[in-house]
Order: C-alpha cells, then sequence, then structure tokens
C-alpha cells in the first residue's frame, strides 16, 4: 500500500508541478524576464523527469525494493527541500513567496483577524507531511 500511496504522491507531485508552472501565472507570465521564465521551465521538467523516476524506482517488480523505496522517498523530498531552502534564503535574493498577477494567498479569518496563507507553502508542508505519513506506513509493514 505504501509503494503504490508513494507512486501516486510522485505522480502528483510532478503533474502538479507542471499545471500550476506551466500557464500564465508563472512560465508565460508577460511580467517575467525571460531568463527567469527558462529556469523555471528548467526546474518544471526536472521535477517532472524526477517524478517519472521515482515512479519506475517505487514500482518496478525486482530486487532491491525497499532501498528503491527510500531513494524515490529522498528524491520526492528533494524539490520540497529547494522549496525551503529558496523560502529561508529569499532576503539574500529579493524573493517573493508570490506575485501579485500571479495565484492569490487564501485568506482566513480567524477571531476577527485576517491570516494570509501562501499556498506554495501551504502546499509544500502538506507535501512533507504526507511523505512522512507515506514512509512511517511503510515502515509499520
Amino acid at each position: 500500500m505504501a509503494r503504490l500511496l508513494l507512486a501516486l504522491f510522485c505522480a502528483v507531485q510532478g503533474a502538479s508541478t507542471a499545471l500550476i508552472d506551466l500557464n500564465r501565472t508563472h512560465a508565460t507570465h508577460p511580467g517575467w524576464m525571460g531568463h527567469a521564465r527558462f529556469h523555471l521551465v528548467w526546474q518544471t521538467s526536472t521535477v517532472a523527469a524526477l517524478s517519472l523516476l521515482e515512479i519506475a524506482l517505487v514500482l518496478t517488480p525486482g530486487p532491491l525494493l525497499e532501498q528503491r523505496f527510500y531513494v524515490s522517498a529522498l528524491l520526492a523530498a528533494v524539490p520540497m527541500l529547494g522549496f525551503f531552502a529558496a523560502l529561508v534564503f529569499r532576503k539574500l535574493y529579493r524573493g517573493t513567496l508570490s506575485d501579485p498577477q500571479g495565484m492569490p494567498q487564501w485568506i482566513m479569518r480567524l477571531r476577527g483577524a485576517h491570516l494570509r496563507i501562501d499556498l506554495n507553502l501551504a502546499a509544500e508542508i502538506a507535501g512533507i507531511l504526507s511523505l512522512a505519513a507515506i514512509i512511517a506506513l511503510y515502515r509499520t509493514h
């Protein structure tokens, strides 16, 4: 079950990255410099290719199933860890989590206050927690 869930996680990671980034809010955003778009498409293509490799590693029958599971999980974690590195160091390169013409933040009301939640950050936290749960499931069986 954990192997199938990891394969599904990897497929969703690769597909959602492409769907989110290869559109007018990112790769074809008219306000972005061409070189920034190039790097985004490069990064998106890398995540998609990694997800295909991860799926093959975890679903292909044969020897070293346990090792391939963990390698696949580690490879799936790499783009998310890269996101958190970019988040931590964004002041050094004047980066922002969102663009005014891009995906809007989710606004949540809590006791009269308006909390702005970046959807990228929420997705990456959910991804890390989901991957941890899949690994925990695998370890218990």
